[in-house]
C-alpha cells in the first residue's frame, strides 16, 4: 500500500508541474501576442503619419462616372486644400457634400493607398426638360414671374443658373413644361415616359390647367384633358395622326382634341367645322 501511495503522489506532483508549465507558456504567448499586435499597430501608425500619405494636387483625385460635369468641376466641388493628409479626409462627408449638389444624384468617395489619393465615383442627374412656372407666390401674393429650372426623369428640380454655371457647354433639353411643379410632379414620371417614347415630337407640355393637359407638338397643339389611365392610349393615337398635315392644312388647325382617344377631333380655326381625322389602324 505504501508503494502505491508513493507512486500516486509522484504522479500528482509531475502532473502539477506540467499544468504549471502550460500556464506559464500560455501567459508567455499572450504577452508576446500583445507585444506583436502593439508593435504592428505602432508600425502602421508610424507609416500612416509619414509625409508620403498626402494629397498634393488635384491630380491625386480619380474621377469616374461623370459625363456632363468635367473632372475639374467635380474636384472643385470637393473644396479640398492642398497639401492634405489622406487620413484627415472624411470620405463619407465628401460624398454627402457632393450629393447636395443639384446636378449629382449619387456619389461615393474612397481612399486610394497606392499611390495615395482619392477615388470619386458619381452618378449625375441628367436634365430632360426645362421647367417654367408662370406664377410665383411670395407672402401670399402672386407675381407674374417666370421661374426657370430643369427636371430630371424622376421630377427632381434643378436651378438652371446653377446647372449652367457648372456645365457651361452643355446642351439644354428640347422639352419645356409649364405649370406649377407641385401639381404635375406626381404625374411626371408617367408623363415623361410616354412622351419620351412617342413617335411624334413634343416640344412643350402645358399643365397650367390640371383639367386639360396641352401638348405643343410637330402636329400642332394637342388637348388631352386631365391626366388619366388613358394617357398612353392618347399618345398612341397621336402617333397615328402623323399623316394629318397631308389631309388638312396645319395653319387651319386650332388644336387636336384627344380627350376621347376613341374619337379624336380636329378643331379648325376661323370658325371652320370640326373634322374627324382618319387614323391608320385600330385604336
Amino acid at each position: 500500500m505504501a508503494g502505491i501511495l508513493s507512486v500516486s503522489r509522484t504522479h500528482l506532483q509531475e502532473r502539477r508541474k506540467r499544468l504549471r508549465l502550460k500556464r506559464i507558456l500560455k501567459i508567455a504567448q499572450a504577452i508576446w501576442r500583445t507585444i506583436a499586435i502593439f508593435g504592428l499597430l505602432s508600425g502602421l501608425l508610424w507609416i500612416a503619419l509619414q509625409p508620403f500619405w498626402v494629397l498634393r494636387t488635384e491630380q491625386d483625385i480619380e474621377i469616374s462616372g461623370n459625363q456632363l460635369l468635367s473632372s475639374s468641376t467635380i474636384q472643385s466641388l470637393l473644396l479640398l486644400q492642398y497639401p492634405q493628409s489622406l487620413w484627415r479626409i472624411e470620405p463619407k462627408r465628401l460624398a454627402k457634400s457632393l450629393q447636395q449638389q443639384p446636378t449629382i444624384e449619387q456619389a461615393r468617395v474612397t481612399r486610394r493607398l497606392f499611390p495615395p489619393g482619392l477615388i470619386v465615383q458619381v452618378k449625375e442627374r441628367v436634365p430632360v426638360a426645362i421647367a417654367q412656372n408662370r406664377t410665383e407666390r411670395q407672402d401670399g401674393k402672386i407675381n407674374n414671374k417666370k421661374l426657370l429650372g430643369l427636371l430630371d426623369k424622376n421630377g427632381v428640380w434643378m436651378p438652371i443658373s446653377k446647372y449652367i454655371s457648372l456645365n457651361t457647354s452643355v446642351k439644354l433639353p428640347d422639352i419645356k413644361i409649364i405649370g406649377t411643379p407641385e401639381q404635375y410632379r406626381p404625374y411626371w414620371v408617367q408623363l415623361y415616359q410616354v412622351i419620351n417614347q412617342s413617335a411624334v415630337k413634343v416640344m412643350e407640355i402645358d399643365y397650367q390647367d390640371p383639367t386639360n393637359l396641352i401638348l405643343k407638338t410637330e402636329l400642332g397643339v394637342v388637348h388631352l384633358g386631365p391626366i388619366s389611365s388613358h394617357l398612353s392610349e392618347q399618345i398612341k393615337v397621336m402617333a397615328m395622326l402623323r399623316d394629318l398635315p397631308q389631309q388638312v392644312n396645319p395653319s387651319q388647325i386650332e388644336y387636336i382634341d384627344l380627350r376621347n382617344p376613341a374619337a379624336p377631333l380636329v378643331q379648325m380655326n376661323q370658325k371652320k367645322p370640326t373634322v374627324k381625322p382618319q387614323t391608320r389602324g385600330n385604336v
